[in-house]
């Protein structure tokens, strides 16, 4: 996303941060890794660090291309350097459709949480989300900002929390008796469905990794840009390793995978055997805070993808117009209107429209990081090594980290068309990457003519 006089630069460095950390732990960890959990066994853990390795990967190349391009500050913009304008137009549009797709999914998840201590229909309170969202959102890029910053740290504070806690009680320095490292190697060992569960498993990790990226969005909005992306590219790792793997392997060191229910929170789970009563209140605080904060990055996202699209001439300039907030509110508008029909449309239809939404974002995110990694290959052979050489942050192992990164992103998108469960997400992906090219050609005719 290219530099515009439009966007205020308000985001301080402590917002950029703790929105790239946001980014990466979403409802995903806290409830989605139970499914992941009884599909693998304790090897989930190398599932996790498989997904992560590829998301390090591509991080990295988003770091090297942000100081390489210091006037691009979207990975989506990158993808157009690189591969050119088709390529941007379709990378843009298919992540913008991508997180437009979270927002309705986000509000209806949020409105199923709180109904469970706020006595009022469900469809009343997505609309009640909806409309805060859309107010906070309409306020400022600051306001976005605090926001997340809050709800990051929250989530931040109750991993940590869990991982003291779980640690401890492992080391045998709580009362209750403790399981040591027994339950990673009985009830059918380790990797009780073999290898083959481990990788067919790392399809479903890994899109509850993406989302790290949001930070090259935000950066647009922040007083240092490319020093904000760089420190992003470098700090995933780390953010990765602890927050997934150490916590998810103190999940199945606690509880016997076995015993694991998919669709609820393991980390509840694992806080009540260690006899913490109020584990189940106590998580649903927090993936309710997980939820808000990926429907309030959603919201940002969208809109300002929109915006840039806009001012490259791939949407309405309409859209491109801004408040005397530097908000681009009519972007912003158009998440709040997919959120609220996603809302109505799950009234009249709950289980179905929901797991269609869910369905909807299938491979997007590996297709667009797909690309992003072949504009790196690209921009880095357009560049002499003197040049390279120069570069403060650079791709690892040059250029097989790189192919590496697609291969094994090739390799996810092969599995997925290998397992019947996610077929169908596929095929959803496929269309919607297709109907972006074809949209591109009549717009490329349109231009010509």
């Amino acid at each position: 996303m290219n530099a515009r006089p439009g966007l205020s630069q308000v985001l301080a460095r402590r917002h950029i941060s703790m929105i790239s950390i946001g980014g990466i732990i979403g409802a995903g960890l806290f409830v989605g890794s139970s499914a992941a959990i009884a599909a693998a066994g304790p090897a989930i853990v190398l599932s996790y660090l498989l997904a992560g390795a590829i998301i390090l990967l591509v991080m990295r190349m988003l770091g090297e291309m942000a100081v390489a391009l210091p006037g691009v500050r979207a990975f989506t913009e990158f993808t157009r350097e690189g591969l050119g304008p088709g390529a941007g137009f379709v990378v843009g549009w298919l992540y913008w459709y991508f997180w437009i797709v979270v927002v309705p999914v986000e509000a209806i998840a949020g409105a199923t949480l709180l109904h469970q201590w706020i006595a009022l229909d469900e469809t009343l309170i997505g609309v009640a989300l909806m409309a805060i969202m859309t107010a906070v959102n309409l306020m400022s890029a600051r306001s976005y900002g605090e926001f997340e910053f809050w709800f990051a740290s929250i989530k931040v504070a109750a991993i940590v929390i869990f991982i003291a806690l779980a640690a401890a009680w492992l080391l045998g320095l709580m009362q209750a008796p403790s399981p040591a490292l027994t339950h990673l190697t009985g009830h059918g060992g380790f990797a009780p469905f073999g290898m083959t569960a481990v990788l067919a498993s790392v399809t479903t990790v890994f899109f509850s990794l993406t989302g790290a990226e949001i930070t090259t969005v935000a950066a647009a909005e922040s007083r240092e840009p490319g020093r904000a992306i760089a420190r992003m590219s470098g700090a995933v790792i780390t953010r990765i390793l602890v927050f997934y793997v150490a916590s998810v392997a103190l999940i199945v060191c606690v509880v016997p995978w076995k015993e694991v229910i998919p669709g609820t929170s393991p980390f509840a789970q694992a806080l009540n055997s260690m006899q913490y009563t109020w584990a189940g209140t106590a998580m649903n605080v927090v993936i309710l805070t997980a939820v808000l904060s990926c429907l309030n990055s959603a919201f940002y996202v969208t809109s300002r993808v929109l915006f840039a699209l806009a001012g490259r001439g791939d949407a309405p300039q309409w859209l491109a117009q801004v408040n005397r907030r530097h908000v681009p509110t009519r972007s912003v508008l158009m998440g709040s209107i997919a959120g609220f029909a996603g809302i109505l449309a799950a009234t009249l239809s709950p289980g179905k429209v929901f797991a269609f939404l869910v369905n909807a974002s299938g491979a997007l995110m590996l297709f667009i990081y797909l690309l992003t990694a072949v504009a790196q290959l690209r921009l880095r052979y357009q560049r002499d090594a003197a040049t390279h050489a120069a570069l403060p942050l650079r791709m690892w192992w040059h250029p097989w980290g790189s192919y590496a990164a697609i291969a094994a992103m090739a390799a996810v998108l092969l599995a997925m068309a290998l397992t019947p469960a996610l077929r169908s997400q596929l095929a959803v992906s496929l269309l919607a990457l297709l109907l972006a090219a074809g949209a591109y050609r009549l717009v490329a005719q349109r231009r010509r003519a």
